[in-house]
């Protein structure tokens, strides 16, 4: 048996995840019939303070199975003899729960697909990225580390964050939850309004009493007075008895008013009547009640804009907006998205029955690429879909279903629609005035453009698209200063 044995040297090395030590060091099995790569590998994995094995084939990567332990194997692809896809297939036989990282030089998305779903855990294309190939390491063996190394529990449930922004968020929720004040909680559609509406009310003094949502748009016009304040019967047509209201029963709790924008102007002027006298009277009633309601409202509206445009009251504005909070959009808190990712596949790989617990580096990179219009509740739904549609056990590229459109090119013919990509390369004028070097530079900075907008900014697939090798496309990208 031929082999490169490592003795595992106890490197402290700081992690964000943990700080192994010879004891505790994960050991890695690197299988490439290219000795430099071995060697490569092997010297990075141990100054991240991992034990590393290399074996030069797929034979001798059995036989060092057959001997040891590992947590993980790193495995070329293409190898004389026993390749990368069949050795994949005996190490699954050996330990299904041994997570398997494939590498190449020649990138395919044939090879990825049946390696995925054959079992592996992801796959990675030569030239890598030294950080990138960590960082999927560490996403491998994370289910082999010690118990403190797991991520710090999050401190509201249903809100999932640890950027800089949402810490901010975490702290004003302590801050406010314990006094009675009005809160506006402000920003995009499917950002999680509702959930930091719901921990405020949590971690207030009436935590025990009712919270109480209200969808103002969902809410007829004709019937809101109704629905917010009640009724007698008789009042109108159909009101055969009595109604309470929203309000009442929000009382001595918390009313959330969701889509306040959406109020009419007569409405407003009632509210603000309940926000000054804690008071309310139903419709076709003599008889006005006393409530202890605490108020927080929310809206993807500019509510400034609104008072500009008098749609809304600037006196109703400044009695909710006692403390503004603005949610970020998904986009502004990027560094979020691996974990509601991780969050979501836990959720729907229980709800669906499926066994789909990982997603693959280049999935993960499309959706750190990609802006969410439809912020946190369209990355959920992305995630639901790839679990009920992916037949593997990880989360693929193609696998994602994404909003695309033409937001991202401005460019627009007379008729308001964009023209095509190939419609003209150059007028004769242009071609005899810049010339022929300046005008292919210019449609192949274009294509390049084009690609990496089709593929959400991914190279590995941009460059699939463009039939290149990675390494020239990001050669390209890197001169035409679009990296």
């Amino acid at each position: 048996m031929t082999t490169d044995p490592a003795t595992p040297t106890g490197i402290r090395t700081h992690r964000a995840m943990a700080t192994r030590t010879a004891e505790d060091a994960i050991s890695i099995l690197v299988v490439d019939d290219e000795r430099s790569m071995r060697d490569f590998l092997k010297i990075l994995l141990q100054k991240e303070g991992y034990a590393v094995t290399t074996a030069p084939n797929g034979e001798n990567a059995l036989d060092c199975l057959h001997d040891q332990e590992f947590g993980l194997v790193i495995t070329d692809i293409r190898m004389p003899g026993m390749g990368g896809l069949e050795l994949l297939e005996a190490v699954k036989d050996h330990n299904p729960e041994l997570p398997v990282i494939m590498i190449t030089a020649f990138a395919s998305p044939d090879d990825a697909v049946v390696a995925m779903k054959n079992g592996a855990f992801d796959y990675i294309s030569k030239p890598f990225n030294v950080d990138e190939i960590k960082s999927v390491i560490e996403s491998a063996t994370r289910k082999n580390r010690p118990a403190a190394a797991a991520p710090a529990a999050q401190p509201f449930p249903g809100i999932i964050g640890e950027s800089r922004e949402m810490l901010k968020i975490f702290d004003m929720i302590r801050r406010i939850a314990p006094t009675p004040a009005n809160v506006l909680i402000y920003g995009e559609s499917g950002t999680g309004k509702e959930l930091v509406a719901q921990a405020i009310h949590a971690h207030s003094k009436v935590a025990a009493n009712p919270f109480v949502p209200i969808t103002c748009s969902a809410i007829p016009e004709e019937l809101m007075e109704s629905e917010l304040f009640g009724h007698v019967k008789g009042a109108f047509t159909g009101a055969i008895s009595d109604k309470p209201g929203l309000f009442n029963e929000a009382d001595t709790g918390t009313a959330f008013l969701d889509e306040i924008g959406e109020l009419t102007p007569i409405i407003q002027t009632k509210l603000l009547r309940v926000l000054q006298e804690r008071e309310i009277k139903p419709v076709g009633g003599t008889r006005i009640k006393h409530i202890d309601v605490r108020i927080i409202a929310a809206t993807n509206r500019v509510l400034e804009e609104e008072i500009l445009a008098s749609r809304f009251r600037e006196d109703l504005f400044y009695r909710l907006a006692v403390v503004p909070i603005r949610v970020p959009p998904l986009r502004e808190r990027k560094s979020d998205v691996p974990l509601l990712v991780d969050h979501f596949l836990r959720k729907y790989s229980r709800q669906l029955h499926k066994e789909v617990q990982e997603i693959s580096s280049y999935a993960l990179q499309v959706l750190m690429n990609y802006n969410f219009p439809g912020n946190v509740r369209e990355l959920e739904n992305i995630i639901e879909r790839g679990v009920a549609l992916e037949s593997s056990n990880i989360i693929l590229p193609e696998s994602l279903s994404l909003t695309t459109g033409l937001t991202h090119d401005k460019r627009r013919t007379g008729d308001g629609t964009a023209p095509p990509l190939f419609q003209v390369v150059a007028s004769e004028e242009e071609l005899y005035d810049l010339g022929l070097e300046t005008v292919v530079t210019n449609l192949e900075k274009r294509l390049i453009q084009h690609a990496l907008s089709k593929t959400q900014n991914s190279k590995m697939r941009a460059a699939d698209l463009l039939r290149m090798s990675f390494r020239s496309f990001r050669y390209k990208v890197k001169k035409y200063g679009l990296d």
